[in-house]
């Protein structure tokens, strides 16, 4: 029997160096293609749309069908965690996600367990899209960090985070305690998600700038370690990739301390700091910004000829800093992809 093929990406988390990088895009799914915008009219609300196994399947798979992207990831948002411990979470159209106010943490805790099986609906979806997608592209489960949902867990929106920045220094107890909440919680969600055909994990910690190095490391990087320590405890072998987005210099730090595979760079970061991660045994990701891959010309096309040359030598995923913007042209994207797949 021929053995199926290990996708690039699985590869590369590995830490091969491979004759080109797999590619794939953060937000790769969604409102950048006339199919999604298309079928996103038939879900009542977005939540709901989320929870729909098959119309969250049909989001996952868009895109690749349309580019030859070397990995899919699954349809869902990072909200949907409090809203399976009870608190209020909708979408405004327009202006996004709005969350009631937040519950007592104890309250929240004594959810954990039933949080999982609320979420059920996401690991159809991947069970769905794996059954469905090419044995050689890989799929990937993710969640968001603990911090980035306690953001909007706290002050109820998007927002600088100033409130819940300064809600850590005031509550410390308080917000120690909902991060271990959040822990368990995601640690749950993604074993479950690895069960159903995630083959990669991702956590997004989309709002790690701003924090001092003691902070940091209380609320981003140990919530981290404790994330993949758990999941590794429930049986769950496939590789993590951890997204510190806007963490500046103590990118660094949290790859020295948390055990993933793959650190994702956002687009300060310079080229010598993926290097050194490199060398250090790490594969990394990104750094491409979304606005030049929106603008697309020359200097796009400079700057992904810059990433291969300075970071092609070692493991290595071709993405972006940050998610696709909705106005990218599709053709700006078919480019780049293009490029990369063609090695």
């Amino acid at each position: 029997m021929t053995q199926a093929p290990v996708p690039l990406l699985l590869r590369a988390l590995a830490g091969e160096t491979l004759p080109r990088p797999p590619v794939w895009f953060m937000r790769q799914a969604g409102r950048s293609l006339p199919e999604y915008r298309e079928l996103r009219t038939r879900a009542k609300d977005f939540i709901a749309f989320c929870h729909d196994p098959q119309m969250a399947a049909e989001a996952t798979l868009q895109p690749m069908r349309r580019f030859p992207f070397d990995a899919a990831i699954v349809f869902a948002d990072i909200l949907l965690i409090p809203r399976a411990l009870g608190q209020d979470v909708w979408f405004e159209a327009g202006e996004g996600p709005r969350l009631g106010e937040l519950p007592p943490v104890e309250t929240l805790a004594a959810q954990v367990e039933a949080s999982t099986a609320r979420l059920a609906a996401i690991g159809e979806t991947l069970s769905l899209v794996r059954g469905q997608l090419e044995p050689e592209r890989a799929l990937i489960g993710f969640a968001g960090g603990p911090w980035t949902v306690a953001t909007y867990m706290i002050e109820g929106r998007g927002s600088d985070r100033s409130a819940a920045r300064t809600f850590a220094y005031q509550h410390p107890q308080t917000l120690d305690r909902l991060l271990e909440v959040l822990v368990d919680s995601t640690a749950r969600y993604l074993v479950m998600q690895a069960k159903a055909g995630a083959q990669a994990l991702k956590i997004f910690e989309s709002w790690a700038e701003g924090l001092a190095e003691d902070v940091f490391e209380r609320i981003v990087v140990g919530p981290h370690k404790a994330i993949v320590e758990k999941v590794r405890g429930a049986g769950v072998t496939a590789p993590f990739i951890g997204f510190p987005r806007g963490a500046g210099a103590l990118v660094e730090t949290y790859a020295a301390q948390v055990p993933v595979e793959g650190v994702a760079l956002d687009t300060q970061a310079p080229f010598a700091l993926g290097r050194r991660l490199q060398a250090q045994g790490k594969t990394i990701q990104g750094a491409l910004d979304n606005l030049l891959l929106r603008a697309g010309g020359p200097a796009l096309d400079a700057r992904v000829e810059a990433y291969l040359e300075a970071w092609g030598q070692g493991p290595y995923i071709f993405n972006l800093g940050h998610g696709i913007l909705p106005d990218t042209p599709i053709e700006h994207i078919a480019r780049v992809v293009e490029r990369i797949t063609r090695g």
